[in-house]
Parts: structure tokens; C-alpha cells; sequence
């Protein structure tokens, strides 16, 4: 079978605009996936050149197919299933930072260029004290990206025209703003003039931003049978849903310079990104820890399946609906269309989420995802959200146990045993607690201020609620519980 290539594909020539370090399936799958569609439609017409930013790997696959690849979405759309197979083209270039480095640095001096995009997880944006101006590359991507602007700013003797818009898409809060911070300590620790640090200042732009799309990756167990369909052998496969969201902000207006709006494509740009993280938080985050792990404990094991189980189904939509959207901000319309998309995203057939894997530091998540909208809800209606309560009481049935095993809690479903995991501190304090009388156990973990940041045993009621629903969840079980309420 015939290997995907630029002469298959017959690739558009354009100028490079794009410098993107990390060559990872998100990042093809997400912004790149963008930049070709903004192509297509004659918007952006530019190309991307991907950096190594890391010694690890190489980039074989990429100039074995010309840098080539199929994305394929694959979820629900408005509640119907969809699959859309496309052929990414707008990468140009694989360059290793390492042992391709004066190919690397030669990409500062491109004078088309506009964008530097970046995915180096979120320990990437970490200020390095012992990397040094002279290396080549520089260890941490600040240090790299740090030298990558001032050759530039060098190359074009300060030129306010060549400064670039900085894309960051790790995961962190204020990542542009963050990384902006490195550059800046960066650029002061190597003694670098004032002038390029004007330059950084006033020519270029440091974006924040909000990414939000589930990439699955290389479908390792379905990749031939995709082949067969394609008609050609892709190693470079990427999978993902259909569901996508890029929040920029940014002080400058730069949405005319990425028409990626005009092209139709689900991106906002702000001066302000903290409303959208505080949807995605509360709907998407809150939803998924506020259900799983009752799902699991009503024998479910995966959150697509749990969706396809009415009563799961509906206290999800419930929760969303009745208990998080009346506590936001944004316009309710903007609100609902996201919250449907996300039950659509929970409903995907392809994507097997484990509800073990989520339930991970449910206690930490618990206070950041849904008791923002728990205690807002409380405020507005003077009473409680009946959802809320009762995944605060799952959560209790769930971390039940007293066998605690090298840093890892053993609950039971039944018969069969399950691994709990949070820091040792919590999984401590459940080995102590929950075989207590139930009232004794729930009153010991709401007053745990550690846990919430207050004593959320002073909220009216519920201490009687939770113990009541944690009481008949032991006695009848999660499943029976759950249709006796909801």
C-alpha cells in the first residue's frame, strides 16, 4: 500500500507563518487541524514548520510521508454520530532543535514569519536558572523560545514589524502570561539589552489562552482497517472528537491576523478568557466528578456507557441544567449549546473514558470543579442543590475503606475490589474515619477545612442530607438509591 506523501496530496506552496514547538497529536490535531481548514477557504495561507522541542524521538514518521497526515473526528454531533476523515497539509517542515540546530535557529530569520504555537506540556513553562544563552538549543522551551526572539529581533536590527504572536496551549492557568514572565527573568539573567526587551514588550504578543478537545491519538488497534478505507498507509494517524474550543486572549487584537473566526472555526478571541474557563470548569469539569463516581458504583465502567444507562443520563442533564447553569455568568443561550455539545462529548461511542482513571484526586477535584457552583446555588435558592449533595455522599461511599496498601486505598463494588487514588493525607484520613458511624463519618469529613477551604458542615442541612443518602446507599446500594431520589 502506497504510503501518504506531498505528491498524493498535492500540497499548496505557502510562506511559512507558523513555528510550532512539539510535534504531538493534540497539537496536529487542534491548532494545526485549524490552520488547514482556515487554508482551504483562502483565509490564512501560510505553512507550518513543526519543531523537536526535546532530545527524546525522532522525526521519522514525518519525513517518511512529507509531514502528511489524516485526522479523523469521530463522536456526536447534535446527538447523531459523525465521522470526518481529513487530509492535513499545511505542515511544511520537521525540524530537530538538537541535532538539526542551525536549520532550527535559521527559522527566526524567516521573514514571513508570524506565530509561534506551542504544546510542551505543562511542565514546559518552567524557568530554568542553569540554562545558558550559548547552548544549542537551550534545555527548558523558555530558554529556547527566549534565544529563538532575540535572533530575530538581531537578524532584523529590531524591526517593531517582525515581532511575533506567542500561542501557548500548555495546560496551565495564564500560560501566556507565565511564559511571558520566563522570557522576560530569561532575557534579564543573560544580560540582554533593554532594547530587545522594549522589542518584547512592544512588538510582540504574548497570548493566554484555553484549549478544549479530546485527541485520541494513533488508533493503534484500528489503524490497517483505516488504511484499507483511506486507500493508503498513514503512521502518522491522529484521532479525536469532533467537539473543539480555542479561547485567545490577548490585549492586541490579533483575529484578523489568525482569520481562523472568518473560517468558521470554534474560536473566540477576548481580552478576558476567565468567563469561558469558568464554563468549561463548572459544566464539563463539574459534571464528569460529580457523576462518576456514583456510575461506577451503580456498576459502571465507562462514562459513554454510563451515559447510555436513562437515570445516569439524567442526573448528568440535571445537574447541568438546574445546578451549574443558574450560577454562571454567561449568556444562558451560550451556556445550553455547550452543555448539550458536552453530553453530546460524554455520549461519544469512540472514546472509552474510564471512570477510574477520572476519579483520580476526586476530593482536591471536588472543591475546584462543583463546590463553587454547590455554594453559589446555595446563596441564590436558600437550599440545596439535591445533585450536588449526592455526589458529595457517593464520593463518601466510594473512598469507604480501611485498607490502605503502599499509598493506594482498596474500596469494594460488591465483590470486586477498586484502587483509590489521592495524596496520602486523604487516603489517611479515610482509613480513620469512614468505618465510623455513618453521621460521625459524614460530620468529620465536612469539617475537614483542608478539603474545602471552610467547614462546610455549617451549610444549613446538609450534614442531615448527606447522612441520609450515605446511610441508604449502604443499606439498598447505589443503583436503588439513585432511582428512589432521582
Amino acid at each position: 500500500m502506497e504510503v501518504i506523501s506531498r505528491k498524493m496530496t498535492k500540497q499548496k506552496e505557502y510562506p511559512v507563518k507558523v513555528v510550532q514547538f512539539g510535534e504531538g497529536n493534540f497539537l496536529r490535531g487542534f491548532v494545526d487541524y485549524m490552520i488547514d481548514v482556515a487554508n482551504e477557504k483562502e483565509l490564512f495561507q501560510g505553512s507550518v514548520v513543526i519543531v523537536k522541542p526535546i532530545t527524546f524521538g525522532n522525526l521519522d514518521r514525518f519525513h517518511n510521508q512529507d509531514c502528511q497526515y489524516t485526522l479523523q473526528l469521530r463522536g456526536r454531533v447534535n446527538g447523531e454520530p459523525q465521522v470526518s476523515t481529513r487530509v492535513i497539509t499545511c505542515i511544511k517542515d520537521a525540524v530537530d532543535s538538537y541535532s538539526e540546530y542551525k536549520k532550527y535557529i535559521a527559522l527566526a530569520r524567516i521573514d514571513s514569519l508570524e506565530f509561534i504555537v506551542s504544546n510542551t506540556t505543562e511542565a514546559g513553562i518552567v524557568y530554568d536558572d542553569t540554562d545558558e544563552f550559548q547552548l544549542e538549543p537551550q534545555n527548558s522551551y523558555p530558554g529556547k523560545l527566549t534565544k529563538f526572539l532575540y535572533e530575530r529581533f538581531e537578524y532584523f536590527h529590531g524591526d517593531k514589524k517582525k515581532g511575533l504572536v506567542v500561542l501557548p496551549v500548555e495546560l496551565i492557568d495564564n500560560n501566556g502570561i507565565e511564559l511571558k514572565k520566563c522570557v522576560v527573568k530569561m532575557s534579564k539573567k543573560w544580560g540582554l539589552s533593554s532594547e530587545f526587551l522594549n522589542w518584547l514588550e512592544e512588538a510582540c504578543v504574548f497570548t493566554s489562552t484555553l484549549v478544549d478537545r479530546i485527541i485520541t491519538g494513533y488508533p493503534r488497534d484500528e489503524a490497517e482497517k483505516i488504511w484499507e478505507e483511506l486507500g493508503y498507509e498513514d503512521n502518522l494517524l491522529d484521532t479525536g472528537e469532533p467537539f473543539a474550543l480555542w479561547v485567545i486572549e490577548s490585549k492586541k487584537d490579533i483575529s484578523d491576523k489568525l482569520p481562523l473566526v472568518k473560517a468558521g472555526l470554534p474560536v473566540i478571541f477576548t481580552d478576558n478568557q476567565k468567563p469561558y474557563k469558568q464554563r468549561k470548569v463548572r459544566i464539563l469539569n463539574g459534571a464528569h466528578t460529580s457523576f462518576v463516581l456514583a456510575a461506577y458504583l451503580a456498576g459502571k465502567d465507562y462514562v459513554a456507557e454510563s451515559m447510555q444507562d436513562e437515570l445516569i443520563c439524567n442526573f448528568v442533564k440535571d445537574t447541568i441544567y438546574d445546578e451549574v447553569i443558574p450560577t454562571l455568568s454567561l449568556p444562558k443561550e451560550e451556556l445550553e449549546e455547550f452543555a448539550s455539545a458536552v453530553i453530546d462529548r460524554f455520549n461519544n461511542p469512540y472514546i472509552k473514558h474510564s471512570l477510574l482513571a477520572i476519579s483520580l484526586n476526586s476530593v482536591s477535584k471536588w472543591k475546584a470543579r462543583c463546590l463553587p457552583s454547590f455554594l453559589e446555588y446555595v446563596a441564590m435558592k436558600d437550599e440545596l442543590p439535591a445533585h450536588f449533595t449526592f455526589s458529595l455522599a457517593s464520593l463518601l461511599a466510594f473512598y469507604t475503606s480501611d485498607k490502605l496498601l503502599e499509598g493506594i486505598l482498596y474500596g469494594k463494588r460488591k465483590e470486586e475490589e477498586y484502587q483509590i487514588r489521592d495524596d496520602q493525607k486523604v487516603l489517611e484520613f479515610f482509613v480513620q474515619k469512614s468505618k465510623l458511624p455513618t453521621r460521625e463519618y459524614v460530620e468529620a469529613y465536612l469539617k475537614n477545612e483542608e478539603f474545602h477551604g471552610q467547614d462546610l458542615s455549617k451549610v444549613k442541612g446538609l450534614t442531615d442530607k448527606i447522612t441520609s443518602y450515605l446511610s441508604e446507599i449502604k443499606e439498598f446500594g447505589m443503583k436503588k438509591t439513585m432511582e428512589k431520589y432521582f
